[in-house]
């Protein structure tokens, strides 16, 4: 348990410093930052490779978090992501607040209520939604624990959580659904 405190700590410090994070979430390890922070996504960007166009999937504590970063939502959406077994991602409209790099070039964003222990009291304490994408340069292989994370993207982030480094067992990426017309469209399916 003391990992887990410590790693919270200097996880919020890396992130107020416009840093970013190598961090295991309720799906499979991710990178991440401030995701309303124009600079930090963009050491992300290159950090991973990625092509600038390229959208991320960012990272709530609940769903009054997630209404500050959305202009229109339909409450159907709560019921469907409760009846859910695996984490899934949601793809909204007119994203607000978040920075600029982080959304879809047509305004939208991907966002998941995050359940993980320690992701959830990250953001909370944290007060901001953060960026996960998977923690391999671009076109790689998503990793399927710390043990499949490439050593050179683990060298070139700001900070490493010990939490959970030890697990083997075999993490997916979310389900990823977009919401149109009162009900989900499945575009990833895990």
């Amino acid at each position: 348990m003391n990992n887990f405190k410590t790693d919270i700590d200097n996880c919020l410090a890396v992130l107020q410093s416009g840093g970013n994070i190598l961090y295991p979430t309720d799906t499979i390890w991710g990178v991440g930052c401030d995701a309303t922070n124009f600079d930090a996504v963009n050491k992300i960007i290159t950090l991973k490779q990625r092509q600038a166009n390229k959208s991320f999937v960012v990272l709530v504590s609940s769903i009054e978090e997630l209404q500050q970063y959305i202009t229109s939502f339909d409450e159907k959406i709560i019921d469907y992501l409760q009846q859910q077994t695996k984490p899934t991602t949601v793809i909204y409209p007119n994203a607000i607040g978040l920075a600029k790099n982080v959304l879809a070039q047509n305004g939208t964003v991907a966002i998941r209520i995050c359940n993980d222990v320690f992701c959830k009291t990250l953001i909370q304490q944290f007060k901001k939604p953060i960026v996960s994408t998977s923690a391999n340069i671009s076109n790689d292989p998503s990793p399927e624990n710390f043990l499949s994370i490439a050593k050179e993207l683990i060298n070139k982030v700001d900070y490493v959580v010990k939490h959970r480094q030890d697990e083997t067992t075999k993490a997916t990426p979310s389900t990823i659904i977009q919401w149109i017309n009162g009900s989900a469209v499945i575009l990833r399916k895990t």
